[in-house]
């Protein structure tokens, strides 16, 4: 049976690194904004209905992510129904991912686990997180971020420390040595206590 780990941390805390620090460990990495990217680009499954509710968000057969920011900021009710649309493909991309994936452990990568609820359909949950200079330092060297966008980001997202209390484990971004450790240590615990459970039943 396959255990499926939700990996979550807020913006700029590393957790595209560690996600690729799973997957160097022979885990099965599914990243949640990369699937909407495949939903919204040519081809993707959300780019008819969302054609039929917001026909200018739709430029050259795919979703454009500008044109929605702009209609979600005039509209109050846009994002509302974007996600009623965008949330039951995302949640199906990631059951088809799970179930063809050949891996032990299938790692995914969701930003807002705890905000949508999505840890309960986690085996375990594990947080990613850094100081809070570190992660103010990381987003602020982004092209383009500003620091009023950062807060609006932060406003958003559930605080680290209520992430890091929920979560069943913690990968501290310091040094990627470290890093890297931490997750060879969580997926040993993970896999001896699966095994367990297999000695037991």
């Amino acid at each position: 049976m396959t255990i499926k780990v939700g990996l979550t941390g807020s913006i700029g805390m590393g957790k595209s690194t560690t996600a690729r620090l799973f997957a160097e460990e022979g885990c099965a990495v599914w990243d949640a904004d990369a699937a909407v990217h495949r939903l919204y680009d040519k081809g993707g499954a959300a780019v008819a209905p969302i054609r039929d509710l917001f026909p200018k968000a739709v430029q050259n057969n795919a979703v454009s992510r500008a044109h929605l920011k702009q209609i979600i900021a005039e509209d109050p009710d846009a994002l509302r129904r974007i996600e009623e649309i965008v949330h039951p493909l995302v949640a199906r991309d990631r059951a088809d991912f799970v179930a063809d994936a050949d891996a032990d452990i299938v790692v995914l990568d969701i930003p807002l686990l705890f905000e949508t609820g999505g840890d309960r359909d986690m085996d375990h949950t594990v947080c990613v997180s850094a100081p809070p200079e570190v992660q103010r330092r990381r987003v602020l060297s982004r092209p383009g971020m500003t620091e009023e966008q950062f807060a609006a980001i932060l406003e958003k997202q559930t605080p680290d420390a209520e992430k890091r209390r929920r979560a069943d484990f913690v990968v501290e971004t310091d040094t990627l040595e470290h890093a890297r450790k931490q997750v060879q240590d969580i997926l040993a615990e993970i896999r001896k206590e699966d095994q367990d459970a297999r000695d037991r039943s």
